[in-house]
């Protein structure tokens, strides 16, 4: 769930298109940000996280589209994402922010998407175009391996890290 379109106070609600999934071509553990409802048994992960998992443990290869809400409110979700280190987090392509600074240098790798998500309504529409481009950003090994396999679907840009041999 994230604030994605322009119509602030509207709704936190706003699904990931299955493409993304499809383009990434893994199954993930838990979506830690499922608004209140666990993924069906045909979605894209095996669980889904109720309430505030901010407060909860993590496990397994995670998938996070949080709340994009006011300044800074993907920083507790940023941190504990990074701390977990196995996942990929879906985020606004907001480069020039200092949450963007901190935790894009955490990113094993970024996938800057091509085309701007439209994202999914609870009641299963599509949403307009939304204001800003997303980024996906990866944890650890099986997180770089989704964004590989998505840059090979040609869902965007995959920008990785460097490590030293």
């Amino acid at each position: 769930m994230a604030v994605h379109e322009q119509c602030l106070g509207a709704s936190d609600e706003w699904y990931t298109p299955r493409y993304v999934f499809d383009a990434m071509g893994v199954l993930f553990d838990l979506d830690v940000s499922s608004p209140a409802v666990p993924c069906p048994a045909d979605a894209f992960c095996a669980s889904g996280i109720r309430a505030d998992s901010l407060t909860q443990p993590w496990a397994g290869f995670v998938w996070m589209n949080p709340p994009f809400g006011g300044r800074n409110g993907l920083v507790p979700w940023l941190e504990k994402f990074f701390q977990h280190g196995d996942g990929v987090a879906l985020v606004p392509d907001r480069t020039s922010a200092p949450w963007w600074q901190t935790y894009s240098r955490r990113a094993d790798a970024i996938l800057f998407v091509a085309k701007k998500i439209r994202f999914l309504r609870p009641d299963g529409s599509t949403g307009d175009s939304p204001a800003q481009g997303t980024s996906l950003l990866a944890a650890g090994p099986r997180g770089v391996a989704a964004l590989e396999n998505a840059e090979r679907a040609d869902l965007g840009l995959l920008f990785e890290r460097r490590r030293a041999a």
